[in-house]
């Protein structure tokens, strides 16, 4: 798509098509981290160990930032948080020895990384 502007008037015209460029990465970007927050909580969940499947279900994705330019998604378990550290990295038994540690979230995290990046990058260059 071509237009044509005058010389005194190119600074305007590339400042306002780089303005509406910023508005519609900006809204791909969103939805993006939005996506990737929410198949964090789906891995967690998947992978999470099962004793009685409450620590699995408890797992939830919210907004905690969110402003014309930035969005920040937090992936928490509200009610079983205190389980996370403990089933994540093992830990002491009260009469010795170790719990094995069973690491759910860092693969997950990492998961959710590579689809943020996937996604930006498919949105970036089909716009």
């Amino acid at each position: 798509m071509s237009k044509k502007v005058k010389i005194d008037q190119l600074a305007d015209a590339v400042a306002k098509e780089l303005e509406e460029y910023k508005d519609l990465t900006t809204l791909e970007v969103k939805t993006a981290v939005k996506n990737a927050g929410n198949t964090v909580k789906k891995e967690i969940s998947a992978n999470a160990p099962v004793k009685t499947g409450r620590y699995a279900k408890s797992w939830r994705s919210k907004t905690t930032a969110e402003t014309s330019t930035k969005l920040e998604v937090t992936v928490y378990s509200p009610s079983r948080y205190m389980l996370a550290h403990l089933l994540e990295h093992g830990h002491a038994k009260r009469g010795g020895g170790r719990v094995r540690a069973i690491p759910h979230i860092a693969p997950a995290e990492e998961a959710g990384e590579e689809k943020l990046v996937a996604d930006i990058e498919r949105a970036i260059r089909g716009i």
